[in-house]
Parts: structure tokens; sequence; C-alpha cells
């Protein structure tokens, strides 16, 4: 199974949970979404989502000033982003626990 694609079919809500408890600027996201176990997660598709998911008004941003290098953009989940969180993790876990009710018992 190609797990690009299952990432590709999450990462809205991936990103959504990412910043649900704490802000974050672009690789700040890559990072913290890699340290959870999506190791094969692309910087390009995370950019994507974030201004994705700001466009679709369920993020916020705001510029920090940087002494180190440019200034970082962060994104901040807002209500709708919440209501979009709460309402993707309802699918995913339906879906998730219908595929395991098709894979049966994993073999020892």
């Amino acid at each position: 199974m190609d797990a690009s694609q299952l990432l590709k079919g999450v990462l809205d809500v991936a990103v959504l949970a990412v910043v649900r408890d704490e802000d974050g600027y672009g690789y700040d996201v890559v990072r913290r979404l890699r340290a959870a176990g999506l190791e094969d997660v692309g910087d390009a598709s995370v950019y994507g989502t974030l201004r994705r998911l700001f466009q679709a008004g369920a993020l916020t941003s705001y510029v920090v000033p940087s002494d180190e290098g440019p200034h970082r953009k962060y994104y901040a989940i807002n209500d709708r982003g919440r209501s979009v969180l709460e309402d993707s993790t309802k699918t995913w876990r339906t879906f998730a626990d219908t595929v395991d009710g098709l894979l049966g018992p994993v073999a020892a």
C-alpha cells in the first residue's frame, strides 16, 4: 500500500491536529508531523495545506519578526477549524474502525 496516498487523504486533519494546541509556522508544522510519525510528509504538501486551510477559513495567521532570518508566518486554529477537526476526527475514526473490521485480527 502506498502510504503517500493515505497521507494525502488525511493531511488536512493532521495539520489541524498539530496546530490545535500550539500555533506553528510552516517548517515547525512539518517538524511536528514528522516527530509524530509522519516521516514521509513533504514540505511543499504541508505549506500548500496550510494555505488551503487558511483560505477555507479554518486557520488564522500572523507574522512574527525573526532576528535570524525572514519573518515567520504562524498559523492558528480558529472556531471553524476546530469544528472541521472535530467532524474530520469522527469521520476518520469511523473509517478506521470499518477498515480494521474488514481486515480482521492481526496474525501473530
